[in-house]
């Protein structure tokens, strides 16, 4: 029997590409993600311990359908919108490629739940019965210090959310010669034209563009994303090679010097390792256009058998309804949510602590209620007021914010502060809170 493999691959834009297969000794808990009707038959099977060449897959890819039983497993597939049975391409093995984060900056806990749904998904496979036979590279030196230093935080991100890690890590500076060779053949088979120096894909030779996001040409509009730029045919032409600017780093290249375009990295990369036919590409909602979607123009448009069978998105994580970014500024990373969460088990900790001594001395109470209680009469004492005065306080505050008076309500609410009282304002009223007086907050 031959050796039995997995990839997981990782790029300076992180992403994961796996393959998956059989052995019957793995045990990992089940992903509530996927409905199972009963437990898959494999036969396992040989491989090459070599990753698969673009080129091999594109002049062979009938050698990538699988001729034998699927696992019952459901998965949603964004290309179809609806649910399909999951049937792999090869026998006993599964092909993933997951897009990931651009590293400039730690990432936040968006980020986190693209990789947390998909390590889920790695260990549902390995549950099944998938032994995983690691092979990994080296890291090379990244000419970008800021992306090399975010990409280490991004690993150590994972590490902290528990996810298994990759077992390969290619590079786009080492990938080259790929992106460069899958362009030439865009070019070449006369989707993509030259305008001094920086290449486009032309969308207009791509009758099919818009089949995942199902969006057609006149829903794109210019200069959403980037700056107009005049030359190109089409405003919803994207950039395959950008030529060289000042201060940016640089490749050679038949049209001169320049760097890839976003989309056409992730293209030539899951095709250098898994071919042009594989069976999950993954990533957030915000990535099915442009960027997943341009990956599909691109990739058909250099091998015509190019074929993902699912395309899966995790959704956002939204804060009050908007969509975690780092654009909006309504986000915290990764680390920061690390720390709440210790914070969160300090207080738990230090609560049951306070509650075993109270319950030992006799001092605890039945509810929180009655604390709140025995605080209010504390308050209530120590600022020489009773309650009814203190309602009698908050009736004259509504009646001069009615009227507008917001310098006397301000005093009211300052007057009470001082005392020892914390007006609380919500859409069912105002109530009062015992707080520590105002000249003491003023001297911690």
């Amino acid at each position: 029997m031959g050796t039995l493999t997995l990839s997981l691959l990782k790029s300076y834009t992180p992403f994961s590409s796996i393959l998956f297969s059989h052995s019957p000794r793995a045990a990992f808990p089940r992903a509530a993600i996927f409905r199972k009707n009963n437990l898959p038959s494999f036969r396992a099977v040989s491989s090459s311990s070599q990753p698969v060449t673009a080129e091999k897959n594109c002049n062979n890819s009938e050698n990538f359908r699988s001729k034998s039983s699927s696992p019952e497993i459901w998965l949603h597939n964004t290309m179809s919108k609806k649910k399909e049975l999951f049937k792999p391409k090869i026998e006993s093995k599964v092909g993933m490629y997951v897009c990931g984060v651009t590293a400039y900056d730690l990432s936040h806990i968006g980020h986190a739940r693209v990789y947390v749904n998909f390590d889920l998904l790695y260990r549902y496979f390995k549950h099944l019965g998938f032994e995983i036979i690691a092979r990994s590279t080296e890291l090379g030196e990244d000419p970008i210090s800021l992306s090399r230093r975010y990409c280490e935080e991004f690993c150590q991100d994972m590490v902290t959310l528990n996810c298994l890690p990759p077992t390969k890590e290619p590079k786009v500076s080492e990938h080259m010669p790929q992106i460069i060779d899958m362009i030439e053949k865009i070019v070449n088979n006369g989707y993509a034209y030259n305008v001094d120096g920086d290449v486009y894909f032309n969308v207009e030779k791509f009758p099919e563009y818009g089949k995942l996001s199902s969006r057609g040409l006149e829903d794109n509009r210019a200069g959403e994303r980037v700056a107009v730029d005049t030359r190109k045919k089409n405003p919803a032409d994207f950039a395959l090679w950008k030529s060289t600017k000042p201060g940016e780093p640089f490749w050679e290249s038949p049209w001169g010097p320049g760097r890839p375009g976003w989309h056409i990295e992730c293209s030539a990369m899951s095709a250098t390792y898994l071919g042009y036919s594989f069976d999950i590409h993954g990533g957030g909602i915000d990535l099915v256009f442009p960027h997943h979607e341009n990956e599909i123009a691109q990739s058909c448009a250099a091998c015509s058998k190019s074929d993902i069978s699912v395309w899966m998105h995790n959704g956002f994580v939204n804060i009050d309804s908007v969509k975690m970014s780092k654009s909006l500024g309504n986000f915290f990373t990764i680390r920061q949510g690390k720390k709440q969460q210790f914070r969160i088990e300090s207080l738990a900790a230090l609560k049951k602590r306070i509650g075993d001594v109270l319950t030992v001395l006799g001092l605890m109470p039945s509810s929180y209620f009655e604390v709140l209680q025995q605080l209010k009469e504390k308050a209530l004492k120590r600022a020489n007021l009773t309650e009814e005065e203190i309602l009698k306080k908050i009736e004259e505050r509504d009646d001069a914010r009615i009227q507008k008076e917001y310098a006397k309500s301000d005093a009211i609410r300052k007057d009470l502060a001082v005392a020892g009282i914390a007006l609380m304002d919500s859409p069912n009223g105002t109530a009062w809170r015992p707080t520590i007086p105002l000249p003491l907050q003023e001297q911690l």
